[in-house]
């Protein structure tokens, strides 16, 4: 079993002559997926709304005995309405996972993160931890994404930021 709860750290790139960087904000958060069905996520933005938490009470992958096939693989779709002024380009750093997990020997986790920004360009990073059984204790996953695989908002638009999330889980153990 593997559980959840994330935040997203974005850079904020100034140009010398740009406006003030407090006039970057997120305006909104929207999610969507088998990860996270309708309010079953807790949404908190910091007080400057420059950064966010999310808290998932059902983003759980599992494989058993009792379990679906589609119970071993898990996402959610989370998209940032993100405010951001003339001359400024906004990219994912870094983003930080916090969750459990439960794994019995032989059984292998998968966390993994895909950004992009809504728009013409496509241009995507991804991310992703392995956790490998047997293992029960929390976790913090820290996903740095490599500086020439930084994913930039477009110039001259307010295009949404796109983080596809998902946990799957694998087990070669027949008795996991």
């Amino acid at each position: 079993i593997l559980f959840l709860a994330a935040t997203v750290v974005a850079a904020i790139v100034v140009p010398g002559d740009a406006t003030d960087p407090s006039q970057v904000s997120i305006r909104g958060i929207t999610y969507a997926g088998s990860g996270c069905p309708a309010n079953s996520v807790g949404q908190f933005l910091s007080t400057d709304a420059s950064t966010f938490t999310l808290i998932f009470s059902s983003f759980t992958a599992q494989v058993g005995a009792t379990t679906q096939p589609m119970d071993a693989r898990k996402f959610c779709q989370i998209n940032l309405d993100l405010h951001y002024p003339q001359g400024f380009q906004l990219s994912v750093l870094s983003t930080t996972f916090r969750g459990f997990v439960s794994l019995d020997k032989g059984v292998t986790a998968t966390l993994s993160a895909l950004y992009y920004f809504s728009g013409p360009n496509q241009n995507q990073a991804r991310t992703s931890t392995m956790f490998h059984g047997p293992e029960f204790e929390p976790y913090t996953a820290v996903s740095n994404v490599g500086f020439t695989s930084l994913v930039w908002s477009p110039c001259g638009a307010n295009w949404p930021l796109n983080v596809q999330t998902a946990v799957a889980v694998v087990s070669d153990n027949a008795t996991a």
